[in-house]
């Protein structure tokens, strides 16, 4: 059923007319982003706002460990600059196999003080990195839709620092 609605709405736009743009977040597997501008609706809890390099913001609304062992944050990635600026790539890290997979969050890491291990963000069995890949320009003011799956630090670590390279480290609290 979901098939022929989305087969109808695509014969449903006239000759003359563009069909809407599709965005969707960007999967493990690849994609283009989801992006926004200003005056899009901004989700209700920030957990964290880290300020980078060259006018990026990195905000964080979620961090949720689930069942299988992982947890994954979200937020957004914004230029906050008045002209369009490339993400720059040292966000993806050093690490060999993240580089060959272009321009990604690929070098955040989260640390457990407490339980003294770092995490890093987790990787396919090709070697691209579980996180928004295909990062490139942003526009004056555009955010893009982000996230980072790491392994899911034990139950009773409730705190954990993330660190990405060029931002500022931010204490998240994990649920």
């Amino acid at each position: 059923m979901a098939l022929s609605v989305v087969g109808c709405g695509a014969q449903d736009t006239p000759k003359d007319e563009k069909p809407p743009a599709k965005t969707s977040a960007a999967s493990p597997k690849g994609g283009a982003p989801a992006r926004s501008t200003q005056g899009a609706e901004e989700p209700a809890e920030t957990l964290a706002l880290l300020k980078g390099q060259d006018g990026f913001e990195l905000t964080i609304n979620s961090a949720v460990r689930d069942a299988g062992g992982f947890l994954t944050v979200k937020g957004s990635l914004k230029n906050t600059k008045d002209e369009g600026r490339a993400v720059p790539d040292t966000l993806r890290g050093d690490e060999t196999e993240v580089l060959k997979h272009g321009t990604s969050l690929g070098g955040a890491t989260l640390l457990d003080s407490a339980g003294k291990k770092r995490y890093y963000v987790l990787r396919d069995t090709d070697g691209r990195p579980l996180t928004t890949t295909g990062l490139g320009i942003l526009s004056a003011g555009e955010s893009v839709a982000v996230f980072l799956q790491f392994p899911a630090p034990p139950p009773a670590t409730t705190d954990v620092s993330f660190q990405l390279p060029t931002f500022e480290p931010a204490t998240l609290k994990l649920s």
